[in-house]
Formats: structure tokens, C-alpha cells, sequence
């Protein structure tokens, strides 16, 4: 009981006194639709959907970079640079990935690795340390984030170490079997399944941070919250010791972003 408390105070007092923008003159700059997949053996979705949008200071040296995975179930959602992450003196990759039906899983978990890649191979271009890249997302963004973060082989197919990666910031992600996942293979969405498509399937001593951030238990999604507390307790158990749970208390599914996101600018700071 104590530690949810903390917890709780913990977000109220982000709530009250959110980060406040960075005040020093800084310009920024955004380059659109950037295709992540290279290669001549692309489909006519990859083309069109396999692109991002990259956000960056133009005169700080060795800033910081989220990856940010839009949610929507992975079968929708666009991506977008979220607004309380601007003007920080970091930079923002929003991605678009394919979807299903259109595409069966893991295809959207490959297109994730991807762009994470391209980030790590191209961000010194724009002033950008590699070793400070933090990947974060919300709902099917945030299972999209734990997938390649803890299941190495997808980053691995593209010459990028998972561990490499700083931190991992999940907003409310599925740490079971994702739910469309189970939907394409006939499974209703209140029977759970962990397999290789759960990031629960992956926990490992040596991952990078882990950061789960869930609304109200009372409110979340079907189990969500629940979910969050296994991986994070099964994290702790699997010898990571850089597993850390916070549950917003209050806010739903979709409300919870909001208040996460000045929760992940403190994170940042850590």
C-alpha cells in the first residue's frame, strides 16, 4: 500500500507542477515523410507508409531523441509530434507503421525496428547522440516500444543492439499477446496469450530501463494495468534492476497520455 501511495503523490505532484518549457533561444526545425525502409523490394504500402517525421533543435549539440509510436490498436492512428514534447531542447521521431489487416503481425514490429534503426544510423547527422535515444509510445505504440526493446532479434536484423537503446517508455502498452494479434489468428480479446508476440515473453536481466506507465487500474482497458504489474514484477524477478511502475491514478486508457508525457520529461532528466 505504501508504495502505490508514493506512487500516486508521485503523480499528483506531476500533474500540479508539470515541466515547464525550456526558455533559452533555441530554433527548431521539422522534416517530413522520411522513408525509413530502404531497399528496391518495397511494396506500394511500405512506400507509403513507412515513413517519419523528425523534430529537432538545430543549434544544440548532442541532444537527446524519442522515438514516438502513435497508438490506435495497430490497425490505425497517424503519426504526429506530440505537442508537450516540443521546445525541450530534444528531438521527436514520430512514426507511421503498417497496419493490419492490410499487413499480419509481426510485419508493424519489423517497421518499428526499422525506424528505431534509421534513428540510430542517422541522428548524429542532425547534432543528435546515439546513445541517447529513449523509445516511447502509447497503447499499441507503447507494446510496439517493450517488443523491440526486449525481444533483441528485431533491432538485430538491422545491426542495432536492443541494449543499446537509453530508456523505454511504454504508455499503457500491452505486455500480453497483443489483442489484434490474437484477432488475426481468431482469439477474442479477453483470452490472454503470452507467446513470442508478448512482451512478457522477454524479460531479461539486461534490458534497458523499463518505465511502465499505466492509467487507473479501475479504468484502464480490459487488464491493462494488471499487465503492467506482472512485467514489472517479472522484470524485477528475472534480475532487471531498472524496472519502474506508475500508475496514474485517476485516468483511463486515453487520458493517461497526458499526464504521461510530463511524467516522461522527468524521466528524461533521470
Amino acid at each position: 500500500m505504501n508504495r502505490i501511495i508514493l506512487v500516486l503523490l508521485f503523480v499528483v505532484t506531476v500533474i500540479i507542477a508539470p515541466a515547464q518549457p525550456q526558455t533559452a533561444s533555441v530554433t527548431y526545425k521539422t522534416e517530413n515523410n522520411i522513408a525509413y525502409h530502404l531497399g528496391q523490394n518495397l511494396d506500394e504500402y511500405q512506400k507509403e507508409r513507412c515513413k517519419l517525421d523528425i523534430y529537432y533543435p538545430e543549434n544544440v549539440d548532442s541532444f537527446t531523441t524519442v522515438v514516438w509510436f502513435h497508438g490506435g490498436g495497430l490497425t490505425g492512428g497517424e503519426k504526429s509530434i506530440p505537442e508537450r514534447l516540443k521546445n525541450r531542447k530534444l528531438a521527436v521521431v514520430a512514426v507511421n507503421y503498417r497496419l493490419s489487416p492490410k499487413v499480419k503481425s509481426p510485419a508493424y514490429i519489423d517497421d518499428a525496428a526499422a525506424a528505431v534503426a534509421w534513428v540510430f544510423k542517422n541522428i548524429s547527422k542532425y547534432g543528435g547522440d546515439p546513445k541517447k535515444i529513449v523509445v516511447s509510445g502509447h497503447s499499441a505504440g507503447g507494446y510496439l516500444t517493450c517488443m523491440i526493446g526486449l525481444d533483441k532479434h528485431y533491432l538485430a536484423a538491422y545491426g542495432i543492439d536492443a541494449n543499446a537503446i537509453q530508456k523505454l517508455v511504454p504508455f499503457s502498452g500491452q505486455m500480453i499477446t497483443h489483442f489484434e494479434i490474437r484477432k488475426e489468428r481468431g482469439i477474442k480479446d479477453t483470452q490472454p496469450i503470452v507467446d513470442e508476440f508478448a512482451p512478457l515473453f522477454h524479460v531479461r536481466a539486461d534490458a534497458p530501463p523499463l518505465y511502465l506507465i499505466t492509467g487507473d487500474r479501475e479504468l484502464e482497458m480490459l487488464g491493462r494495468y494488471e499487465e503492467n504489474a506482472y512485467m514489472c514484477r517479472m522484470m524485477r524477478l528475472s534480475g532487471h534492476k531498472q524496472t519502474t511502475l506508475y500508475e496514474l491514478d485517476g485516468f483511463d486508457h486515453g487520458g493517461m497520455a497526458q499526464p504521461a508525457f510530463d511524467l516522461l520529461l522527468r524521466i528524461l532528466m533521470k
